[in-house]
């Protein structure tokens, strides 16, 4: 996705509406990742000072990899792939997710860090370890769900979520007051060879969740894709290769939709109005 300061491409507001126009039509789930969130997580959880593709990539792989470890070792409590859209997408429309990982730290790190379940449980719902410029606290959660992987025991799970309870940083929208899915297996992550990463960590956590924050999200891209179609600026390229000026402006107003969308899941649900007994005048 675009990020908000860092850009590889000056036409990048326009590639992401009209692909995210794509996502909402031929996806059932879509996970948003930006490079300036992970450039930052390399430079300051894993102490690279200048972070290259391959390390952001190595971070993505790491995420990639937790999201699919239920398909390729046991667990206590494994979550299957398509158990993602069932839990987390409660509309067909909401279903792009932030992505957090934890611990992700370095070599150095690693011998004073906490590492238990509910540290890095909650480490996972900060804001600066979400893989997206996004800040979650600004949105209500629909739903999230946390894989655990390696030493992990359903014990310690719950008392880590309800640590992240008590210290209020989690609020669900008032229609879906807990909606907290968990998997556990039974694989410790592994350190792929030349990567920065902690070795010899025992467990891990990888949380997949449908906030409203992400409605944010889409609010800085339709700002900077008005900013530039306002003056038609570089939109002759796109014609040119084949694409209708239409297809922009459909795009436009399918992700405007979207926003609102997500404006009005996290908002208050009517009170239910009293029954009425047909028999009273």
């Amino acid at each position: 996705f675009t990020t908000c300061q860092v850009s590889t491409s000056v036409v990048e507001p326009y590639n992401t509406v009209l692909s995210t126009h794509a996502f909402l039509e031929h996806t059932d789930v879509a996970v948003i990742m930006d490079n300036e969130a992970i450039y930052d997580l390399c430079m300051h959880r894993l102490d690279i000072k200048r972070p290259f593709y391959s390390n952001l990539n190595q971070v993505v792989a790491q995420v990639i990899s937790s999201l699919t470890a239920s398909l390729r070792f046991d667990g206590l409590l494994n979550v299957d792939m398509t158990e993602f859209q069932t839990n987390l997408v409660p509309y067909p429309r909401l279903h792009f997710m932030l992505s957090s990982y934890a611990p992700l730290i370095s070599n150095s790190k690693a011998t004073h860090e906490q590492l238990k379940i509910p540290e890095i449980t909650f480490s996972a719902f900060q804001p600066t370890n979400m893989m997206v410029k996004c800040d979650p606290r600004e949105g209500k959660y629909m739903a999230c769900c946390l894989m655990y992987r390696g030493d992990v025991i359903p014990k310690d799970v719950s008392a880590g979520i309800a640590i992240v309870k008590k210290k209020k940083m989690v609020e669900f929208v008032d229609w879906s007051p807990c909606a907290f899915k968990c998997g556990i297996n039974s694989e410790p992550p592994a350190k792929p060879p030349g990567t920065c990463f902690a070795s010899n960590l025992k467990r891990a956590l990888c949380m997949i969740s449908n906030s409203t924050a992400v409605g944010s999200i889409f609010s800085r891209l339709d700002r900077k894709f008005d900013l530039m179609y306002a003056k038609r600026a570089f939109v002759h390229w796109f014609v040119g290769e084949g694409l209708e000026e239409g297809e922009m402006t459909e795009s436009r107003e399918d992700l405007a939709a979207l926003e609102k969308d997500y404006s009005e899941a996290g908002g208050a649900s009517p009170a239910p109005e009293d029954d009425i007994d047909p028999d009273e005048e």
